[in-house]
């Protein structure tokens, strides 16, 4: 590729609630229903969803956790405005909040969860120190991110192409940029902070696109690290990396694509 990544700044966009859900909002989905299963809250509980996004994680609380009430937040006005468009419910209280300094005055809380939030904190430390102030004593503090590494197949896939016309790259990759999406560094993270009985467990769940322009299209909504990267790009620079991720990719005889989303849950007690 012609495009030098280490001559501009490529930003990571979060601004469009709807292309954002194309892209990883309906995995997140799936993945949050295992990953709420797995904390086995109580019912009439008080959450906190820290980086709520799109909403993905607080509606799954909604439909799985009967929660008492659930305060979330996300530094992005764009997605919260779009989760309280979608999400409708007197229980839920939307704002615009950062993970790195939350109010003193909002806890104590019951469960505090994160979906696909610490990696892009950049004070990851700063954030658990956080939570664990607006925790009760004996509440759980929890989240889950991609498998960068491995498991997110339809970002490795997205990769592994990038790397191999541009080797460059590879500095961007999300799973050089961020340590956390592995287990080990996960825990530490966790136990670092102060947290006890920290568990880790792998989630999994299938990423089925009926064509390749279901899979494709996506990336060209630029939310998030790579298709944020593919945006980035020449047109000429662009249509390369697509037909290379094309001619990896299991493409069934019906054209359709079948891959996996593995995630990593943790959880800590306060």
């Amino acid at each position: 590729m012609d495009d030098n990544v280490n001559s501009k700044k490529i930003k990571d966009n979060w601004a469009n609630g709807d292309l954002y859900e194309r892209y990883v909002g309906r995995w997140s989905r799936l993945v949050a229903h295992e990953f709420l299963k797995w904390l086995a809250v109580p019912a009439g509980g008080k959450w906190l969803d820290v980086g709520c996004g799109t909403g993905a994680l607080s509606q799954t609380i909604l439909e799985v956790s009967d929660p008492a009430g659930i305060t979330a937040l996300d530094r992005s006005e764009a997605f919260v405005a779009f989760a309280s468009s979608q999400i409708a419910n007197k229980r839920i209280q939307f704002e615009v909040g950062d993970a790195q300094s939350l109010r003193s005055d909002i806890g104590p809380f019951d469960a505090i969860v994160s979906g696909l939030v610490l990696n892009f904190i950049s004070q990851p430390e700063q954030a658990l120190a956080g939570m664990r102030s607006v925790a009760r004593k004996g509440g759980i503090v929890a989240g889950y991110v991609w498998d960068y590494a491995e498991g997110m197949q339809l970002m490795r896939h997205f990769w592994d192409a990038a790397v191999a016309l541009d080797p460059k790259v590879h500095n961007i990759d999300e799973v050089k940029r961020f340590p956390h999406s592995r287990p080990e560094p996960l825990k530490g993270l966790f136990q670092e902070a102060g947290f006890q009985h920290v568990e880790v467990i792998p989630i999994e769940v299938p990423t089925n696109f009926r064509d390749f322009e279901d899979y494709w299209s996506p990336f060209l909504g630029g939310q998030g690290p790579a298709p944020s990267y593919a945006m980035s790009l020449s047109e000429e620079a662009r249509s390369n990396l697509r037909e290379k991720i094309r001619a990896g990719l299991p493409i069934q005889s019906d054209g359709s694509i079948h891959l996996k989303a593995r995630a990593w849950g943790i959880k800590g007690i306060c």
